[in-house]
């Protein structure tokens, strides 16, 4: 008796090989040369008459020997995919991450979506933004945010100043020369708020996200093992068929 596992090996090549058959079946069917026979005698009008040799042509393509053909080619075909999907009805496995069963007798169908959304969360999940490392965070319970600690900046105005570079005299005039001067005028308290996620939060759930993706390839691969009965669908289809 065969395991899902090997099944599952084997029905690609067969599929290949069935498209293959049929394809050259197909072009045989697509000359009219080759299924068309003739025979012919050739007799002259008297005893005198120029003799020519008999002519024929056999029939190398029969349709019926086509659909025979076609109906072997497929059956095997058909009892291998009946067989998978008969064992993938019954095919189960419990799904347990770290002692814990989350699931019981999963199949396999599903299992294999858990694989598909389990790699596109765990893209998801990496994708999240992240608080700033440089800064020291707190969860602040009036905002459900994030928050720093304030800051006190101060807060400066330019303010126009002279410089007396040269005197006044008689003759010219003094020189001044116009310069700024930053004077504080107050102070500002900056608190940040954030709603992006730690970054240790982030990867305890990536972590969760991997450990699950493991669980549920362990639990398709023990599903797979499962023994299977073999399918006989082909004959009894084509039996119909081109009985």
């Amino acid at each position: 008796m065969a395991k899902l596992n090997q099944i599952i090996a084997v029905e690609k090549g067969v599929k290949s090989k069935a498209q293959q058959d049929l394809s050259g079946t197909q072009r045989g069917l697509e000359k009219p040369a080759l299924l068309a026979g003739i025979s012919r005698t050739y007799q002259p009008k008297d005893e005198e008459g120029e003799q020519l040799p008999p002519e024929s042509t056999r029939v190398q393509v029969k349709a019926e020997d086509v659909l025979r053909d076609t109906a072997a080619t497929l059956t095997r075909l058909f009892d291998v995919t009946a067989t998978k999907d008969w064992a993938n009805c019954e095919a189960r496995a419990d799904i347990t991450v770290e002692g814990r069963t989350l699931l019981r007798d999963v199949p396999v169908s599903y299992l294999l979506f858990l694989e598909k959304q389990l790699t596109d969360i765990n893209a998801f999940v990496r994708r999240m933004p992240t608080l700033d490392a440089a800064e020291s965070w707190s969860l602040d319970p009036s905002t459900d945010a994030w928050k720093t600690e304030p800051v006190r900046t101060v807060r400066t105005k330019k303010v126009p100043r002279n410089h007396v570079k040269a005197e006044a005299t008689d003759k010219h005039p003094a020189q001044v020369e116009v310069y700024y001067e930053d004077i504080p005028v107050g102070y500002w308290t900056t608190v940040k708020f954030s709603g992006a996620l730690p970054a240790r939060r982030v990867n305890e759930v990536l972590d969760r996200v991997e450990r699950l993706q493991q669980a549920v390839k362990f639990a398709r691969e023990e599903a797979n093992g499962a023994e299977v009965s073999d399918q006989q669908a082909g004959d009894v289809v084509f039996g119909y068929l081109f009985g």
